[in-house]
Order: structure tokens, then C-alpha cells, then sequence
């Protein structure tokens, strides 16, 4: 039909949204010298204590190697630091210092802010219904991405 064109794909919907929310995170925590990366990084620790290098890789969604130059620098500010794990002491694991939960302390409200700014005109019932639906959609891709994988293992193997 004339002058209709295709809704765009969710896909792209969700990287403008991550684009914007990383955009505006940076301006946010610049002033500390820090990248939208480092703070998420930050958070997740503040959530997981005594993660080795590769689970924060993973739950901050860069690489192993980008991670470990991020723990470099984090590490000398006294943000983070690394210790052999309690459990496993041929384990080295990073956490949270005090001066890493005071820095997000200082940037909770700003942070929170962001987010309100991003749900405005959302009712409390359609909050929750994004956020079960942005996790549906997580554990679905993480589910094929699995399925992939023993795909691929099997090809390999034959």
C-alpha cells in the first residue's frame, strides 16, 4: 500500500534505546573518569561479589580481553580488586572496594533518573510487562544460542 511502510524490526528498536541509554550513562559517570562500561562493570560486582574475570566479561557484555584491561584500570583506582577466592584458592576472583560503592553511591540518583527518564508515561503494570518481556526475550536468545552451540559441537564431530 502506498505510503505505508513496515514497522521497524524490535531489533533495531532495542539497539536505539541501548545506543541512547549509553550515550547519556557516559555523560553521566564521565566526570568520575568513567566509561558506560566501567559502570556497568562496577554494578554488577556490587551485585556478585567475587566474580572471576571471565563471568564479569560475560555479565558486562564485552570480551574477555576488553575486561581485562577494564580490570587493569579499575583496579588502580581502587575500584576493584583481585584476591584468591575463599573457596578456591587457585581461583582469583575481583570485587567491589569500598571507593567502588561510594563512586556508585554517587551516581545512584543520576543513574535512576536515566531510567525514569526512559520509562516516563509507563504505568507501574507496563513497567513490569517490560521487564518480563525483556527477559523473556534474554532467555530465548540464550537458550538458541545453546541449541547453536550443540549444533555446531555436532557438525564438528562427525
Amino acid at each position: 500500500m502506498p505510503g505505508t511502510e513496515p514497522a521497524p524490526l524490535l531489533l533495531y528498536l532495542m539497539k536505539r534505546v541501548e545506543l541512547a541509554v549509553r550515550a547519556r550513562l557516559d555523560e553521566i559517570v564521565r566526570p568520575a573518569g568513567l566509561t558506560a562500561a566501567q559502570y556497568t562493570a562496577l554494578t554488577v560486582l556490587e551485585r556478585h561479589d567475587d566474580m572471576s574475570s571471565a563471568q564479569l566479561a560475560r555479565h558486562s557484555f564485552v570480551t574477555a580481553q576488553s575486561m581485562a584491561d577494564m580490570i587493569t584500570a579499575l583496579q588502580g583506582r581502587r575500584l576493584i580488586e583481585r584476591h584468591r577466592d575463599r573457596a578456591d584458592r587457585r581461583r582469583l576472583v575481583v570485587s567491589l572496594t569500598a571507593e567502588g560503592r561510594v563512586l556508585l553511591d554517587r551516581y545512584r540518583d543520576e543513574v535512576a533518573a536515566l531510567e525514569a527518564d526512559m520509562i516516563v508515561g509507563l504505568s507501574e503494570p507496563e513497567i513490569a510487562g517490560l521487564r518480563a518481556v525483556l527477559n523473556t526475550c534474554y532467555d530465548n536468545l540464550s537458550i538458541a544460542a545453546a541449541r547453536h552451540a550443540v549444533r555446531e559441537l555436532a557438525v564438528g564431530n562427525e
